[in-house]
């Protein structure tokens, strides 16, 4: 359970203010990226463990929730990604 110990100070340190510029923004949303992946891994593992413990509805509930997150990590790559590419017209914004 370390692991998620670390997760939950890893989101606390994430900034509760607006960003000012598109760098503290794409700073952030990596931030937010690393911590859905460590989630995802979490969630991988007790889907895992949920096979042999728990019954079904639970399984296939922790099976849902590693999809989420998941996805949410994906999603969370991509506008990382986006936001890390400087723009074509030189504004450094998409």
């Amino acid at each position: 359970m370390a692991d998620v110990q670390e997760l939950l100070a890893e989101l606390r340190a994430l900034p509760c203010t607006s960003p000012r510029t598109a760098r503290e923004l794409a700073a952030t949303v990596g931030r937010a990226r690393s911590a859905a992946g460590r989630w995802a891994d979490v969630l991988y593992d007790l889907r895992l463990w949920a096979a042999a413990y728990a019954g079904p509805r639970a399984a296939a509930a922790l099976e849902i929730a590693f999809r989420k997150a998941e996805e949410s990590f994906v999603e969370l790559e991509i506008a990382h990604r986006d936001l890390a590419r400087p723009a074509e017209d030189g504004t450094g914004r998409p």
